[in-house]
């Protein structure tokens, strides 16, 4: 498990002063995703997945730092770019399996409303929008 133990590292400095919705350390999430999937690689880019979206960290800093290429490829799949419409992003990472597993995972924590102490109208359509995800992510 040397390669979670870098991305662990990795994570952890990428996401560090961060919070999610709840304000919760964000640290939290990248580490539950990661429980949620099998096998080292799918758990190692769990815990990147959201680490060049959210941080300074680039997808060639992730090279730099010896991290297999199909790792890094996964990541830059699920870093979702700026102007790129969601159904359209969901359809990129429905090609790759490993990014595939992952974005199911991480669909599936963000789409846990018991998380947060306040669930509103737009916390609704998020997750309806996520569980629209889930289903084309779970097709064949």
């Amino acid at each position: 498990m040397v390669l979670y133990q870098q991305a662990l590292a990795i994570a952890k400095d990428a996401h560090k002063g961060q919070v999610d919705k709840a304000g919760v350390d964000y640290i939290q999430h990248p580490l539950f995703v990661a429980s949620l999937v099998e096998g080292e690689l799918a758990k190692t880019v769990a815990l990147l997945h959201d680490v060049v979206e959210d941080s300074d960290w680039t997808l060639e800093d992730l090279r730099m730092e010896g991290l297999p290429e199909e790792v890094v490829q996964a990541v830059g799949i699920l870093t979702k770019k700026r102007n790129e419409n969601y159904e359209e992003y969901i359809l990129r990472v429905k090609q790759n399996p490993l990014a595939r597993q992952v974005k199911l995972a991480d669909l599936k924590h963000n789409s846990d409303l018991s998380r947060l102490a306040n669930v509103t109208d737009r916390d609704r359509k998020r997750v309806a929008k996520y569980q629209k995800a889930i289903s084309y992510l779970s097709e064949e």
